[in-house]
């Protein structure tokens, strides 16, 4: 995109390369989770950086996703995490998308989609997410028995965890479902590619590394929970950046934006930036978020609307074309994903994945 308005975002690819080198298993491979145009980051450079690095395998949540990423040339293995969507198959088997399958629909429209050679399938085992996947678990070897039937090759076989990052008996619990079905499987002959751990549980968990690790939140430098993230060291990728555009000096007691909602307490100088909710600063950080400008903190005055925040700066004396930091460094300071999504109750994936298109992405690295 180019770019006239002085806000966009800066995705440090060599913080993709450390975080995935930092969060692979020895001996066990990695997948790289894209969903979402790669939390938000640009899932084409991201997945080009994830590889460099020793990423073996893509994750996406869209056959849509999978194409673009072979549409730029890529030609990983890219697993898409949910059943394709019915009449999907074709092209996405097409596009060399292994596709995960635990319903009849699923399986049947898959095993109907005409490929030349047996399809390789992952299998999708509810453990007690119950969002999706395979239930009950029990049963799990007896439709592993009618992928096999079908003429597919039963590639892998995985689930999620619910809690990894607080509830360390409910992974075990959940653990131990999984490789109870693959144990029956094995006993079979049949022996999958097994894969479990999110970025919670591949950090906090190792005895669920299995064969593989799925990283999302991690693999970006943000944390998956409980500030396990930063501890362990990843480093966030992402910046967001923009500029002051005007600043006016207003008198104590003025008050400020839609609704009039902030009051000023002292003479304050008041700048304005060219951001707002339709870029994906959420209007819910309205007067409870702050902004880096000149190394130092400043609040948003107030609403947040559209395409425009104020900030008030009090006595420092900033200037049009002053840099603003949203999300990132500036001097000794910083302001991460986290930090904003703790203002508003939610999580730091929320506030990167809502960044919105119009926002343009910046690589370095």
């Amino acid at each position: 995109m180019t770019r006239y308005r002085p806000t966009w975002v800066e995705v440090d690819l060599d913080a993709i390369r450390y975080n995935v080198r930092l969060l692979k298993p020895e001996g066990v491979e990695l997948m790289a989770v894209l969903k979402a145009d790669g939390y938000g980051h640009g899932y084409a450079p991201v997945a080009e950086a994830a590889l460099e690095a020793g990423a073996a395998w893509l994750g996406v949540a869209l056959v849509e996703e999978g194409i673009a990423l072979r549409d730029t040339g890529v030609d990983a293995r890219i697993l898409v995490l949910s059943e394709f969507p019915r009449g999907s198959e074709k092209e996405a088997l097409a596009a060399s998308l292994t596709p995960t399958v635990y319903t009849q629909e699923g399986l049947a429209a898959v095993a109907e989609a005409g490929a030349p050679e047996p399809v390789a399938v992952h299998l999708k085992v509810d453990t007690g997410m119950h969002r999706a996947g395979f239930w009950p678990p029990e049963d799990a070897p007896g439709f592993a028995r009618e992928i096999v039937q079908r003429g597919l090759r039963l590639e892998g076989l995985y689930t999620h965890f619910a809690c990894a990052d607080e509830d360390a008996s409910g992974t075990t619990k959940q653990l131990r479902w999984l490789l109870a079905v693959a144990d029956r499987l094995r006993a079979e002959g049949i022996h999958p590619l097994l894969h479990a751990a999110n970025s919670a549980a591949t950090i906090l968990h190792p005895e669920t590394h299995l064969d593989m690790v799925r990283t999302g939140a991690a693999m970006y430098g943000i944390d998956p929970g409980g500030g396990i993230g930063p501890r362990f060291g990843v480093r966030p990728a992402l910046t967001w950046k923009s500029e002051v555009s005007t600043v006016r000096r207003l008198p104590a007691g003025e008050r400020i934006s839609y609704g009039w909602r902030y009051t000023l307490e002292r003479d304050s100088n008041v700048a304005n930036v060219p951001v707002g909710y339709e870029d994906g600063y959420s209007r819910a950080l309205s007067s409870k978020a702050e902004v880096l400008i000149r190394g130092r903190r400043h609040r948003v005055a107030g609403t947040v609307t559209m395409d425009q925040i104020l900030v008030d700066c009090g006595d420092e004396d900033v200037a049009s074309g002053d840099e603003v930091v949203l999300i990132g460094q500036q001097g000794e300071e910083r302001i991460t994903a986290d930090e904003l999504a703790s203002r508003i109750g939610t999580i730091g994936y929320e506030i990167v994945t809502a960044i919105s298109e119009r926002v343009p992405r910046e690589y370095r690295g």
